[in-house]
């Protein structure tokens, strides 16, 4: 093989032709140049040789060279002007990305919120559930859904609902999302279509969702601070909002229960304004110390969305959720879902209600009650033990509590000295819109063995101590 190499008199620009390589001579030096430009060795206004004095240099016809920039002129790399002058035409490629910065390390135990056990998920049941839809459903129901979704589903969940929260749900008024964000985007949407202007939520709340979507929606979000009660009706009365983002039977993150009297004003509320209401029925299933508190949906239905998903009770990787919306919106609301996504994934919708309807939901959820409330109890107990400075709140149901911190410490500090030993917390103050208080550490323990529970407030009470020493 015999190579020849030139740099052309152009700084920056090197070609090598290896004769009997199989690579087209023109081909050879339209590499080079191409290369030599993406790596900026050549830069945008660089002349390159003529073509009779290319070739002489590399001892090619002066047809070769000639091919090799016309490929590179239709490329975009080089531009040729009247005279028969050569230049490049574009700056180098973007740089090459910088690598990654190391991720931080996981930390060893996680008080993370709001997360299912799922490796309690009932694989084998789930299963037969698919080999019954696969087996017997019926052709249609693999076209495109409805945007209500599965008529199957619909009716398993309006029988679930209406019979396990007392709530009031036709099957015609329920529309399948792919879990809670979706679908209060879904609401918002249409509430903003119909001339709504203002959002409101609770104070603190984690519904970054609403939130986000209700100000890409062009609605001014306001929030009402809660208290032991749930949502401050009379701060809401003042606020003007079209409608509120409510979770009345187990305040997130606080934990309080909208009383009696509060559900009864915020629906007289409702009534008077207009507003509408989203119940966001997010971990209704686990009730502790207390008997479950029925959806203000049963009450009021043509005031109030409500929203319920499987990501708590099954998986978060399911993507199940569903609204059951006022009769006067539901076509609405359906034309946006298929708007959205053309409806949710037909062959999950129809194992889901295989598995509601065969009452493998309910046994599910039996299962994990007493897990759930070992964890809680250990945790509870524990936090007596080791932090009795941690005043815990919002026990009695779901799958976090909240511990609220005397007036000596600094919530962020807590995290932040938890984190250096390998435990995450989560601090209340983020979740806070414009509201104050005191401060408070929000503990999820669904996901934790009896043994991380303890390792972890062993170790964020050894934070204190010596955040307090110091």
């Amino acid at each position: 093989m015999v190579e020849t190499r030139s740099n052309s008199r152009v700084p920056g620009l090197l070609i090598v032709l290896r004769r009997g390589g199989g690579v087209a001579l023109h081909r050879q030096i339209e590499t080079a140049i191409r290369d030599a430009v993406q790596a900026g060795r050549l830069r945008i206004g660089t002349a390159l040789p003529p073509t009779r004095t290319l070739a002489g240099d590399l001892g090619v016809s002066r047809g070769v060279v000639v091919e090799a920039y016309r490929q590179l002129v239709a490329e975009g790399y080089l531009t040729s002007r009247p005279g028969g002058y050569t230049e490049v035409a574009i700056d180098r490629g973007p740089a090459a990305p910088a690598p990654p910065p190391e991720p931080a390390p996981p930390p060893m135990i996680d008080f993370g919120y709001g997360r299912s056990d799922v490796s309690h998920f009932p694989r084998a049941v789930w299963m037969r559930s698919i080999r019954r839809i696969l087996t017997h459903a019926p052709n249609e129901r693999f076209l495109y859904p409805s945007g209500r979704g599965m008529p199957e589903l619909r009716e398993a969940l309006a029988d679930y609902l209406n019979r396990v929260r007392g709530a009031a749900v036709d099957p015609d008024n329920v529309v399948i999302v792919n879990g809670f964000a979706q679908g209060v985007g879904l609401v918002i949407e249409v509430l903003a279509r119909s001339g709504a202007r203002r959002l409101a939520v609770e104070d603190p709340s984690a519904d970054d969702d609403a939130r986000l979507m209700a100000a890409a929606a062009g609605l001014e979000v306001v929030g009402v601070p809660v208290d032991r009660d749930g949502i401050r009706i009379d701060l809401l009365e003042r606020t003007g909002a079209d409608a509120v983002v409510l979770t009345p039977s187990h305040q997130w993150p606080t934990g309080g229960v909208l009383s009696a009297e509060s559900r009864s004003a915020v629906l007289r509320w409702a009534a008077r304004s207009g507003a509408l209401i989203v119940e966001d029925d997010y971990d209704s299933e686990y009730r502790y110390d207390r008997a479950p508190i029925g959806a203000i949906q049963g009450l009021a239905p043509d005031s109030v969305v409500y929203a319920g998903t499987a990501s708590k009770t099954l998986a978060p990787g399911l993507r199940l959720g569903w609204l059951v919306v006022p009769r006067g919106l539901v076509d609405a609301v359906a034309a946006a879902k298929i708007t959205a996504d053309r409806g949710s994934p037909a062959l999950d919708q129809l194992v889901f209600a295989d598995f509601l309807s065969r009452g493998e939901f309910d046994r599910h959820l039996r299962r994990m009650r007493p897990l759930y409330r070992r964890r809680r109890d250990l945790l509870l107990t524990t936090l007596r033990e080791k932090a009795p400075a941690l005043e815990p709140a919002g026990i009695a149901a779901g799958l976090h509590l909240v511990t609220w911190l005397p007036p000596d410490l600094d919530e962020a500090a807590i995290v932040s000295a938890a984190a250096a030993r390998g435990v995450a917390v989560h601090g209340l103050t983020p979740y806070r819109l414009t509201s104050t208080g005191p401060g408070g550490l929000i503990f999820g323990y669904s996901s934790l063995s009896e043994r991380a529970i303890v390792d972890g407030v062993t170790l964020i009470a050894e934070a204190l101590t010596d955040l307090r020493a110091g």
